[in-house]
């Protein structure tokens, strides 16, 4: 039996969830073989009740037939807590049939992704999926979509045809970011990439991250970069040999990857005048495909 579903959640809830689809049944390959698939309009049910995440392999049940997950059943120390009979030892053979048979498309189905796959895994997609969205990173702006439309928006939108706030791989180029903006948004070429340069304001100086913005998925947005900060002849320098991608501007504090600018060693001004070396690595797919689509 196949079962096909899917659910426009992006977090394991305990509510309802519609699934798209029709029934239907038609005739396999071999004699009277059928194979059919039907509709499920309450995903949740799939869930383990407990932690309300998606169910994977092993699932258990008690004799009164309520079910958890393996990590659950090691959390309540085997106790089932609907009815506190023992739980973990018998596994659900019908609920593991279930789970497996159902099918659920990416959530990012309506943005393009035709990915399909098995209830749960989708969100280990969704992850490094080609058509996350993204945010553009201009202040007070509220655009969003996969990664390609986001450059095109911000080139036609916000670009302000300042050489300043363009980078070419493989050349450095000065990155003047104003103190009082904490950001600076720089675009390759036309309509490529966006790398985002922001400086917070902390008690040792100021730290200095760089990101692009782009989903982790292979080959898209994968850089390098290589910052320096001058000061009366002295020369702080910072790398990264992957940058990290980002799908939306965050101004929390980082945590890692940024250079520290002490307040001692920056020189008066209102600006951080830095300068950027930004790499593209090797094996970027999306250049491959840039390429066929010119051909």
């Amino acid at each position: 039996m196949k079962g096909e579903a899917s659910s426009s959640r992006r977090k394991r809830q305990r509510a309802p969830a519609v699934a798209e689809g029709e029934e239907e049944a038609e005739n396999g390959g071999g004699g009277d073989e059928v194979t059919r698939s039907g509709t499920m309009f309450e995903l949740d049910l799939l869930d383990c009740p407990i932690c309300c995440h998606a169910l994977t392999i092993p699932i258990f049940q008690c004799d009164n037939g309520h079910i958890a997950c393996s990590s659950c059943c090691t959390k309540v120390r085997n106790k089932c807590p609907s009815c506190t009979l023992p739980i973990g030892n018998f596994r659900s053979r019908i609920m593991e049939r279930v789970v497996e048979a159902v099918i659920v498309p990416c959530p990012n189905a309506k943005l393009g992704c035709t990915e399909k796959f098995s209830y749960g895994k989708e969100l280990a997609h969704e992850k490094k999926c080609r058509f996350a969205l993204c945010y553009c990173p201009e202040p007070g702006c509220d655009f969003s979509g996969v990664y390609k439309d986001l450059y095109s928006h911000y080139y036609a939108n916000h670009d302000d045809e300042d050489s300043w706030n363009k980078f070419v791989c493989g050349r450095s180029s000065g990155a003047w970011l104003h103190i009082s903006d904490k950001i600076l948004v720089l675009q390759e070429s036309a309509d490529g990439p966006l790398v985002v340069v922001q400086c917070f304001k902390e008690p040792q100086g100021f730290y200095v991250t760089v990101n692009c913005i782009a989903p982790s998925a292979p080959g898209v947005g994968e850089f390098s970069y290589h910052l320096s900060y001058k000061s009366g002849g002295k020369t702080m320098t910072f790398e990264l040999e992957e940058m990290e991608r980002i799908q939306k501007v965050s101004y929390r504090t980082p945590e890692k990857d940024f250079m520290l600018v002490p307040y001692y060693f920056q020189e008066q001004g209102i600006r951080l005048k830095m300068n950027i070396c930004i790499r593209r690595l090797e094996n970027n797919e999306e250049e491959e495909e840039d390429a066929d689509e010119e051909d």
